[in-house]
């Protein structure tokens, strides 16, 4: 007993000492000289690192500076983030290097070539290392480490730093994330008091909602490397393919009661397509870690948590791509200090580790640096090999939808994949495509293995654990027809001219100028964008409800879009100029109607038109509510559609008048801060004409206050009755969890909410376990499981029963209004392209849906 007092004691001093003010010597390497003449930190930000958090401006003040007077440092912007921040890279390495940095890109890049690579002699060639902090903006020991790590290198005098650089390129990027940075750092340094506060419910130490972990639209951006549907994500895989790094760093913090962790991670959860020479060097890697660690004194640990599964992550991303990524977890201060289990965490100490692992990183690969080149050079020719021996020879996906089939070639082909256009029509699952709505994706190329990462279903899995999600198949995510074509089957001359990002789909008017009527089809992805303009132009619109004919015999669906030319304000020549720019910017196709009489289908004066408002909307947003789902829907709307929305807190909803409003967004969340009687004034906003269109957890409280017919299945999370381990508790309950799975849906084509589709069967992603009964009333379930619903990823075997046959989608009438919901994230992390009609129908067409399809 008397020991462990002891430990605690010493412990608590420890971690007390950190509590003074730190200069650089608390950081830097003892015995090492420094050039007097590159600026340390404190002489540019006007503070010692530590002392305050770095904003984003002073952080890259000082790296312009460090640039600007260390011959081993250049620095580049390579991106803007969403609020014009720059994104920044600063290639630091010997001046001999750099003298020839041009030759040595191109070299390094050539291993990963195995048509070349062999030539290429290892032995006098750089490593690459790219070094990334803080890519949650609120986990800001990182980046106030990267001042530490570019002042050594580029000031740092000696044999084993001239080593270094003389065989080392570092890219080091002092901030992933450079919105989520200031807008933490904005938060913890102007509630810092003088007298450093240390209680875990102080202001300082909790962030008000969304906090600064997340990028601009709230978007988590550590789970955006393979989507990169933002621009951060975009330059940062230019940048990452551009050198082709052999080790990537990714420093990040968790909880406070924490320590200090690194891969490996659980080696349960390696994704297979993962080659084991990866994990050896990581393991190796580890050995460095833990000596610079104990030589500090610093608690760490690894291998029991965090995983290398979804290749969407920094750390997990490079595995992919023939290099090593390295997870860095530090426990978080979240301010300046903070009580932990270990006694006060201050600041400086999280930046110290940070610090003190980066080095030891470079001390790693700097030792095994033919190993991580030969790594490199051994994965593209073992992928290489294996394209040739597989037996399938390309993969072909296509829609009807133009701009998402463009949408996936663009993202396939920023990883460095070739991607072609169909030359030739081809059927995929029974549906005929013309050739411009096919791509092909050779398979005998370089990334092969990420292609079949990107392409893959997995239902079997050695751990029923994920740190993140267990798939993310993606033809499906963008709901495209695809299929593997075999050596029988494939011929070079199925391809056509190479994919070109820049060059987009678009749109004609087709037949003319009318003054009759014109009309579009609703299969394509920025319809609801050019539905939203012409409303916002005063354009009276109608959507159609049963299928029309041109009198060509084309035949319009329903959810087709109707103009009217004699109801409409402008000239005829305006309307056809207007609509003609929408089809070329857009990508869809408008037809000139030069006639309403329809005896095959509807005519077009047919009451089956309705009108279309233009949609008033808000979104709920603030505590309690998911920043990840709202931030979706944000973007979504800002981003895709260019539409209107407005985002409004819940205590000013609380207060405010909301019938200017048609349609209110309410994301998973909990809601309790919705106050009595703002509760009473939702309830009467629906019962007058209001649409709800909720989501995931949000239908569970609009249930409990009876805003909504909402049953849901009772589920059992135990597999067994039978008596098990304690140890046993944290896998057991874990497996019941769903992080992240795709299914199949059948949905109703017929029904407002599935305009614009034209196949029965819908796959979706499910991160949740709602699962919600079918209504009894037949005409309620326009989307329902299916009977064996699992297409990629992990489910328990309770789970999956609950879900077989449940409903995904339902609508509730009340009064005059009513609330849709889904039991599931229809626009997940962005890149889930092939939902997002859905929810827009709910927006556009929710008013019109008849009550009599209600539960």
């Amino acid at each position: 007993m008397k020991n462990i007092f002891t430990f605690i004691i010493a412990i608590s001093s420890f971690y007390f000492s950190y509590s003074q003010n730190t200069d650089l010597t608390y950081y830097l390497p003892e015995g090492t000289e420094y050039d007097p003449k590159i600026p340390a930190p404190e002489s540019v930000i006007g503070h010692e690192v530590g002392q305050w958090h770095i904003s984003h401006d002073r952080l890259t003040r000082y790296m312009y500076a460090l640039a600007e007077a260390s011959d081993r440092v250049e620095i580049r912007e390579y991106a803007q983030t969403h609020e014009a921040r720059p994104l920044l890279v600063l290639t630091i390495t010997s001046p001999e290097n750099h003298s020839r940095l041009d030759e040595i890109k191109s070299s390094h890049v050539r291993l990963t070539d195995p048509a070349v690579s062999d030539n290429l002699n290892i032995k006098n060639m750089p490593a690459v290392v790219y070094m990334g902090y803080s890519i949650h903006g609120n986990e800001s020991s990182g980046s106030n480490a990267a001042l530490l790590v570019a002042y050594h290198l580029a000031a740092a005098q000696g044999t084993e730093i001239e080593k270094t650089l003389n065989e080392t390129v570092i890219l080091l990027d002092p901030s992933f994330n450079p919105d989520g940075l200031q807008r933490f750092s904005g938060w913890v340094n102007s509630r810092k008091s003088h007298n450093i506060i240390t209680d875990p419910n102080n202001m300082e130490q909790n962030e008000m909602w969304p906090g600064g972990r997340t990028n601009h639209y709230w978007f988590d951006l550590n789970r955006d490397w393979l989507p990169a549907q933002h621009p951060e994500s975009r330059g940062r895989i230019a940048l990452f393919h551009e050198w082709k790094p052999n080790v990537l760093t990714d420093h990040h913090e968790m909880g406070t009661n924490s320590t200090f962790f690194f891969q490996p991670g659980i080696p349960s959860r390696n994704n297979p397509l993962t080659p084991a020479k990866t994990y050896e060097l990581t393991n190796r890697m580890g050995e460095y870690h833990a000596r610079a660690l104990d030589k500090i004194g610093s608690l760490y640990y690894t291998k029991e948590s965090f995983d290398d599964y979804y290749y969407g992550k920094g750390s997990t991303y490079p595995d992919i791509n023939g290099a090593v990524g390295i997870l860095f977890e530090q426990a978080s201060s979240r301010s300046h200090a903070q009580e932990s289990e270990h006694g006060i965490l201050y600041f400086p100490f999280t930046i110290k580790n940070q610090f003190t692992t980066s080095l030891s990183t470079l001390r790693a690969v700097n030792d095994m640096r033919e190993d991580f080149l030969n790594h490199q050079r051994t994965f593209y020719k073992e992928a290489s090999a294996e394209a040739r021996k597989d037996q399938s020879k390309a993969y072909v996906f296509g829609s009807k939808d133009k701009f998402r089939n463009h949408h996936l070639a663009e993202l396939i082909s920023r990883h460095q994949i070739n991607i072609y256009h169909g030359s030739e029509p081809m059927s995929i699952n029974n549906i005929r495509y013309g050739a411009d709505e096919l791509y092909f994706i050779p398979l005998e190329q370089s990334q092969y293995r990420l292609i079949e990462a990107m392409f893959e279903t997995r239902i079997e899995f050695q751990d029923s654990l994920f740190y993140d999600i267990s798939t993310w198949t993606l033809p499906l995510a963008f709901n495209v027809d695809y299929k593997k074509i075999d050596s029988k089957a494939f011929d070079q001359k199925l391809l056509g001219r190479p994919f070109d990002s820049n060059k987009k789909p678009t749109g004609e008017v087709v037949g003319g100028k009318s003054a009759y009527a014109y009309a579009f089809e609703w299969y394509g992805y920025y319809t609801p964008k050019m539905l939203n303009d012409l409303l916002v132009n005063g354009y009276k619109v109608k959507v159609a409800n049963e299928p029309f004919h041109s009198p060509d015999g084309k035949k319009f669906e329903r959810g087709s879009i109707l103009i009217p030319v004699q109801i409409q304000n402008g000239s005829r020549d305006r309307i056809h100029a207007d609509l003609t720019m929408l089809a070329r910017e857009n990508g869809v196709d408008i037809y000139a109607l030069h006639t309403g009489l329809d005896y095959t289908g509807v005519s077009l004066g047919s009451p089956n038109f309705n009108n279309i408002k233009k949609p008033q909307v808000m979104m709920l947003v603030g505590e309690g509510v998911s920043p990840y789902d709202a931030g979706e829907v944000w973007h979504l709307f800002d981003q895709r559609y260019k539409m209107d929305i407005s985002l409004v807190p819940i205590d000013v909803f609380n207060r405010s008048d909301i019938n200017k409003y048609t349609t209110i967004i309410m994301v998973s969340g909990t809601y309790k801060e919705i106050n009595d009687t703002a509760r009473e004034k939702l309830k009467q906003w629906v019962q007058n004409g209001g649409t709800i269109v909720a989501s995931e957890t949000a239908l569970t409280y609009l249930n409990s206050i009876n805003l909504g017919k909402f049953d849901f299945v009772k589920t059992n999370d135990n597999d067994s009755n039978e008596p098990a381990k304690y140890a046993d508790i944290r896998q057991t309950r874990g497996a019941q969890e769903i992080g992240g799975a795709i299914f199949e849906t059948n949905v109703d084509i017929t029904h407002p909410l599935f305009y614009g589709y034209y196949k029965k069967e819908m796959p979706v992603f499910r991160g949740n376990k709602i699962f919600l009964e079918k209504s009894k009333n037949q005409f309620a379930n326009p989307m329902v499981y299916t009977d064996s619903p699992l297409l990629s990823g992990y489910i328990s075997l309770p789970n999956l029963n609950s879900l077989k046959g449940s409903s995904a989608a339902g609508i509730s009438n009340y009064g005059r209004g009513q609330v849709i919901g889904f039991t599931d994230n229809l626009n997940f992390r962005a890149f889930w392209y092939g939902t997002n009609k859905i929810f827009m129908n709910a927006i556009f067409f929710g008013p019109l849906i008849s009550n009599a399809s209600g539960r």
